[in-house]
């Protein structure tokens, strides 16, 4: 939509796991040396860890472009799976016959073809990713397939790739012998603040435009800031501007312009507050009518970002040619869908919230030798009585009929 506006052949912050943008930070240039020694040296096991979205899959897709191309490579990246299945899906990557065998036709046929392959001179690669979701008793057949040897090499060399969870895992006492193992071990760490600037820069220079936008000394520090130097949420912020530059025909990003994008998205609730901080108890209404007025708040953020978008948008469709005319119309017509929808849950929000808003109570009257109810005069110290509130077994019926639809 804006690479033209730019000049860039393509989108510079695209999340998916492309080596050609695979900026070379300290820490990445070690992880890549690391894994280029393990490759090399026949290494049994290897262990590779990362926070989300710091470029594992990336690293590996380098690793295997320039690495393995002599290479015969098996890769797994659904990990919630028993041992046989596990053993079933490296048979089929490496063109095994899979269907109807048991598990010990399955060891033997591999190791039939791992043999096979050692007599072509060709390394045999398993790289397993996300393999946190690996149960330890599928960790411990791993560490059981690396037993296929010679007396003097591994036939099968491991790639261990997932999240810091995955050492945690590894440190359990039942997984003593695959740790001891590990042969080669590395941990990628997010991008520092002193390299953020070359980052963003080296991937719009892999775009096409290294000067597409003209950042303030303090925009790089603020996106560090929001994003804390994962790859994955600088390109989300990047996008983000770069969208922003062009519904608003500028070149210029300011430390204001990203915080205002920062604010308009919930960025930090969004990507960093995965868990609610721990609050006193409160009773259940008083919380339900606090939540609803944030989400309210929250809405009509996104809808007032939402109607500033179409303004600019509006704004710049004119004297343009028919082709982005006609982009742009698509685009402002989701955005209209999108505000529909957010104005709608807006309503539905505002009757949530006043369902669960306490009435006030009524007290009782007791002003003496008053007209209360049609001249009537009540005695000194008498009370009316006033209408019993509904219960709260009929309000709680009602409220979930409404809750129910909108969440």
């Amino acid at each position: 939509m804006y690479e033209k506006f730019f000049n860039l052949r393509r989108k510079p912050f695209e999340l998916l796991p492309n080596p050609d943008f695979l900026f070379p930070s300290r820490s990445h240039k070690k992880v890549l040396a690391y894994l280029d020694y393990g490759i090399r040296e026949r290494s049994g096991f290897i262990l590779l860890t990362g926070e989300v979205g710091t470029g594992k899959t990336t690293l590996i897709r380098e690793l295997v472009q320039k690495n393995m191309r002599d290479v015969l490579l098996a890769r797994v990246f659904h990990t919630k799976v028993e041992s046989l299945q596990l053993l079933a899906m490296i048979n089929e990557d490496l063109g095994l016959d899979t269907s109807d065998k048991d598990k010990p036709t399955l060891l033997r046929e591999l190791h039939d073809f791992l043999i096979a392959q050692y007599a072509k001179r060709r390394p045999v690669v398993l790289i397993i990713d996300e393999a946190q979701n690996l149960s330890r008793d599928v960790l411990e057949e791993v560490r059981m397939l690396s037993n296929l040897e010679t007396q003097d090499r591994k036939l099968l060399h491991i790639i261990l790739v997932g999240q810091p969870e995955l050492r945690r895992v590894l440190a359990s006492p039942e997984l003593l012998q695959l740790r001891q193992r590990i042969q080669i071990n590395c941990h990628i760490e997010p991008i520092s603040e002193a390299e953020i600037e070359q980052y963003i820069l080296y991937r719009l220079e892999a775009a096409g435009n290294r000067k597409a936008l003209e950042f303030a000394p303090q925009a790089f520090p603020i996106i560090h800031e929001y994003t804390k130097g994962i790859p994955r949420l600088i390109n989300i912020l990047c996008d983000y501007i770069l969208l922003d530059a062009f519904a608003n025909e500028t070149r210029e990003v300011s430390g204001e312009m990203i915080h205002e994008i920062a604010k308009d998205l919930s960025f930090t609730a969004q990507y960093w507050e995965s868990t609610p901080a721990d609050t006193p108890e409160e009773p259940a209404r008083p919380a339900l009518r606090s939540h609803g007025r944030h989400l309210n708040n929250k809405l009509l953020s996104v809808l007032q970002h939402l109607n500033r978008r179409l303004q600019n948008l509006e704004s710049f469709q004119a004297g343009q040619p028919q082709t982005v005319n006609d982009d742009l119309r698509a685009s402002m017509q989701v955005m209209n869908d999108r505000m529909e929808d957010l104005l709608n849950d807006m309503d539905k929000l505002k009757i949530m919230v006043q369902a669960v808003s306490p009435q006030p109570p009524v007290k009782p009257d007791v002003r003496p030798q008053e007209d209360i109810l049609a001249g009537e005069v009540l005695p000194a110290g008498s009370e009316v009585e006033t209408a019993a509130p509904e219960t709260t077994l009929a309000r709680d019926s009602w409220l979930k009929r409404i809750l129910y639809p909108c969440f």
